[in-house]
């Protein structure tokens, strides 16, 4: 009797299990999701070929092509920006130093129009080069890459001596070029170690160069990549001799 007892609640426990396992009739609406509605945000425009992409609503503008209000020295950030500013950009100061900005980021989607000198001079990596340095430690390598031969994870669109372009799509000297850059800081856990690595997705003039590519480390001329535990850093543009220009530049914080 006892095991009948048993074997009668195995049956019912069984029957309850498959009630439960029923799935409920679906309809379209039942994977329709409501709410949270996403927020409205106003996208940037085309203003012109020489004005360039307008910032989204959302944006925060590092440089509207008046002032260098948002950027202070790389070398002393107590000290104003060395750039110059004329016809709605910014030029380095050759040898006088790079700049970086007065906020700090995370992650975020960045926005850069570049130039390089109409005037060739040089080669390789003496021909219009600079850098656009994530959480001023990380650089995407901006350089005439335009019938330029050099070492590929050093040419326009690399992860500087990390990880080549996917492909080269830089226009010729004097041209307006732009970044979309799509960047996630690293993670670090309390003891300093990384959990996490940073990661980024380069869109050069329209084209993907960077598909979601980790970041190694740190980004020296020489040496390996290091992983140094850090929060929150600046964007930050280098100063590597040449007459680079920079407009619309904004970011978005994500």
């Amino acid at each position: 009797m006892k095991h009948l007892f048993f074997s009668v609640l195995s049956i019912l426990g069984a029957c309850s299990a498959n009630a439960q396992l029923k799935p409920e009739k679906m309809t379209p609406e039942s994977s329709e999701l409501w709410d949270p509605e996403p927020r409205l945000v106003t996208p940037g425009k085309i203003t012109s070929a020489t004005s360039g992409t307008t910032a989204p609503s959302d944006a925060l503008v590092l440089f509207d092509g008046t002032n260098l209000n948002q950027w202070v020295s790389s070398a002393d950030a107590k000290s104003p920006a060395t750039f110059t500013v004329a016809n709605g950009a910014m030029t380095v100061a050759p040898r006088k130093g790079g700049i970086q900005t007065r906020e700090e980021f995370g992650d975020f989607q960045l926005h850069v129009e570049w130039r390089s000198p109409s005037e060739v001079k040089g080669n390789g990596q003496g021909r219009g080069n600079s850098g656009i340095f994530l959480q001023g430690i990380y650089e995407v390598q901006v350089l005439d890459s335009h019938q330029n031969r050099t070492y590929a994870n050093g040419q326009a669109g690399s992860i500087y001596k990390q990880t080549p372009p996917l492909v080269n799509p830089v226009k010729a000297p004097g041209e307006w070029q732009s970044y979309d850059i799509l960047y996630t800081a690293p993670r670090f856990n309390k003891d300093g170690m990384i959990v996490v690595p940073a990661y980024v997705t380069v869109i050069l003039n329209g084209v993907v160069v960077q598909n979601h590519t980790q970041i190694q480390g740190t980004t020296p001329y020489v040496g390996r990549p290091l992983n140094t535990p850090h929060g929150k850093g600046p964007i930050s543009l280098q100063d590597h001799g040449d007459l680079v220009s920079f407009r619309n530049i904004w970011i978005r914080e994500l």
